[in-house]
Formats: C-alpha cells, structure tokens, sequence
C-alpha cells in the first residue's frame, strides 16, 4: 500500500540521517474508503493518490505553520507498507480534516521510499504566507483561506530518494 508522509526538510534531514521514517505511530496519507467516497467522481487510482498525495500537502503546511524556523517547503515522501500497515480510523473516516488519514504503527525505513516530493523554490513566498494565515484561515477568515489555497497552485515537485542528500544539501 501506498502511504504519503507529509514532513519538513528538516524532518527529512533526521529521516535520512536516521535512515527511517520514525518513530511510530506515523501520521500519513492513504487512497482509503473515505477518500473514495469522498472523490465519488474518480476510480481512476492515479487521481485517488494524487488526492492523498494533496492531502499529505496540506498536513506539511501545518507542521510548516508549527515550525517557524522550518524551510519554507511542503515536503511528502511517498512509502510502500504492507497492506493492513496503515490503519484509517473509523471514528474520523467521514470527517473532512481526517479524509485520507492513516496511521502507521511503527517506523519505516527509508529503504521502502518510492520518491520524495518537494515544492520549488519559487513557491517558498506562497507556502510561507499559508504557513502564516493557516490559524486565521481555521478560524473561518476568507482572505486567509485564499492565501492558503495559494501554496495549492504549486504542484510538488517528484524527486527520486537517492536525490535526498542534494535536496537537504
């Protein structure tokens, strides 16, 4: 199965330096049945992960929002777990805030990485002022839910995991 770990650059740096995704449990994002329901339009598999891949995005934001001293960059690596590794919680699978959601159990190693995505440099100012307006935009501000769906318009860039130490370097 195929799980999106949303992190930072400096929570890929430890990843890397630790050769694991870790410790457990892992926050992750995952093509689950709410996802589905959710993208009822969609069965074309690409989409639902391109869906949680988003979702994934979206949860760097936050920890971007939390870390002000964090790279201004979403960061998403993509995993490969056994099926039944990642568990969707059944109280949240409705909620909005939690579609895509999983769980993974324990650590995972770097090794079961299929890719890394990253944003460009050029979406540093746009991912920064989300990361700024993301408490206002909870709050139900318009403008600041304008300025976060902003860093949406950048697509996360695809980088292989050998590439890791350039894009830590």
């Amino acid at each position: 199965m195929r799980v999106y770990v949303p992190l930072t650059l400096s929570g890929l740096a430890e990843a890397h330096k630790n050769g694991e995704l870790g410790p457990g449990p892992l926050r992750a994002y995952a093509v689950t049945p709410a996802l589905r329901e959710w993208l009822a339009y969609s069965d074309d598999i690409e989409e639902l992960e391109y869906a949680a891949l988003n979702r994934a995005a979206q949860a760097s934001l936050r920890l971007l929002a939390g870390d002000p001293q964090a790279a201004r960059r979403r960061v998403v690596v993509a995993v490969d777990v056994p099926d039944g590794a990642a568990v969707a919680d059944p109280d949240r699978g409705l909620d909005r805030s939690a579609l895509g959601e999983v769980r993974v159990a324990g650590p995972v190693p770097l090794s079961k990485a299929a890719a890394v995505h990253v944003d460009a440099a050029d979406a540093e100012a746009d991912v920064a002022a989300a990361a700024a307006a993301l408490g206002a935009a909870d709050q139900g501000d318009d403008d600041a839910q304008f300025t976060v769906d902003g860093a949406e318009d950048h697509d996360l860039m695809w980088f292989g995991v050998q590439e890791i130490p350039e894009l830590l370097g």
